[in-house]
């Protein structure tokens, strides 16, 4: 998990992860319309999943 990728699930977490899969950018992408800490919680976790 790079810190380029860090910054980016905490201003934008839908993009960060772009290349995970539409599952993940689907969920991700709910969770940050019912609030941005949800959001950016699940785009973390995933980022930091292998």
């Amino acid at each position: 998990m790079s810190l380029f990728r860090v910054i980016l699930a905490i201003i934008l977490p839908p993009l960060a992860v772009l290349d995970k899969g539409c599952g993940s950018i689907l969920i991700v992408f709910l969770l940050t319309l019912c609030g941005w800490v949800p959001g950016v919680i699940a785009a973390l976790i995933i980022l930091n999943r292998r």
